[in-house]
């Protein structure tokens, strides 16, 4: 399995946001960090949330 196809400072990002060594992430399967980004995005407050309640 090749290291996934990212910028030295995305890697970093990522690793630290991950909360995983920049190795492992470097040579985690893409399914797996797809998963991982997908839960991390859905804990993080998107832009369209600005606090309003629906109407």
């Amino acid at each position: 399995m090749k290291p996934l196809q990212i910028s030295p400072e995305t890697a970093q990002k990522l690793a630290e946001q991950l909360k995983v060594p920049l190795e492992h992430l470097m040579h985690m399967p893409q399914h797996i960090l797809l998963q991982k980004l997908a839960e991390l995005a859905k804990n993080l407050p998107s832009d369209s949330d600005n606090g309003q309640k629906p109407e």
